[in-house]
């Protein structure tokens, strides 16, 4: 599994060191031109050597309030995103893996062949301040059992290890923190060979709720479109992807976390229900910019 992908310290848990910023620009590609966007970075960059194509689950912690998913929503330049993330199809918190009900993670417990006991997960918290960001994480062994969507609810790890973890990250929270959402997706990456940027784009972006008392309970709910990241020391952005900018809309503030959220719990029907935050498509080819009201999340019990 990946190590530190797009991450800049180098050692396997990120605690020894701060981590050096990145500079990270977005840009959303609608649905008709993802594969125009992966033609062009196929084309232009050069895969990874180690891990070019694969699987991205996460788990994201938030507060009783949401703090995060409203900071987010509302263009605060200072964000962080508190999550547990692990690769791979095998136990995809959407329901197409063996974690959907358990069965596998039984097996694995059980000892019998074939089935895994432990998986590795990562314990991240990822710094947004403007344009500059940095990730810091922790690699951790669980057992399978835990990454069954019927138990995502529990968190995972002990919450003392997570919040331990997050103080060690320089991270403390004011009130307690609480798993809100599993998001999953399918993310290609790259390396811009002549500046080493770190590129990516991600499609199939699903989430379901593990949060009581927000949304309708839908599982798999798929945002609409991809998400190109383009990551390093400078905000220029390499000659051979400035093409993006024609093919996609430039969009720093989107996020996965929280545009997941708003697609839960916006209205069943809205327009822009599982677009980006205040953008919708005016006309075929021509994304605008909107006023979208913000939704009425509530927190658990509530």
């Amino acid at each position: 599994m990946p190590e530190n992908l797009h991450i800049s310290a180098t050692s396997r848990a990120s605690l020894d060191a701060p981590p050096r910023e990145r500079v990270e620009q977005k840009f959303f590609i609608r649905p008709d031109r993802t594969g125009l966007a992966l033609a062009l970075l196929s084309r232009t960059c050069r895969r990874d050597p180690l891990y070019p194509v694969g699987q991205v689950n996460s788990l994201y912690f938030d507060t009783v309030g949401l703090e995060q998913h409203a900071r987010s929503d509302s263009g605060d330049s200072a964000k962080d995103k508190i999550r547990i993330r692990w690769y791979g199809e095998e136990f995809d918190p959407q329901g197409r893996g063996a974690a959907d009900d358990g069965a596998a993670a039984t097996a694995g417990d059980a000892g019998l062949p074939g089935a895994a006991a432990v998986v590795e997960v990562w314990l991240e918290r990822k710094t947004r301040r403007g344009f500059a960001s940095t990730k810091q994480r922790l690699p951790v062994e669980v057992p399978s059992s835990s990454l069954a969507f019927a138990a995502l609810g529990r968190g995972i790890v002990p919450p003392a290890l997570l919040l331990d973890t997050m103080a060690r990250f320089g991270f403390f929270p004011r009130t307690k923190l609480f798993p809100v959402i599993a998001i999953s997706y399918r993310r290609y990456r790259f390396v811009e060979p002549s500046t080493g940027f770190r590129v990516s784009i991600d499609s199939h972006i699903r989430s379901s709720l593990v949060i009581p008392g927000l949304g309708r309970g839908e599982r798999a709910l798929e945002l609409t479109g991809a998400v190109v990241e383009v990551k390093g020391s400078v905000f220029d952005m390499p000659f051979a992807l400035l093409p993006l900018a024609d093919i996609g809309s430039s969009w720093t503030r989107y996020s996965k976390y929280s545009s997941s959220i708003d697609a839960h719990a916006a209205d069943l029907g809205s327009v822009s229900r599982l677009w980006p935050l205040g953008m919708m498509e005016r006309e075929p080819g021509h994304l605008a910019r909107v006023m979208r009201p913000r939704s009425r999340s509530r927190a658990p019990g509530n």
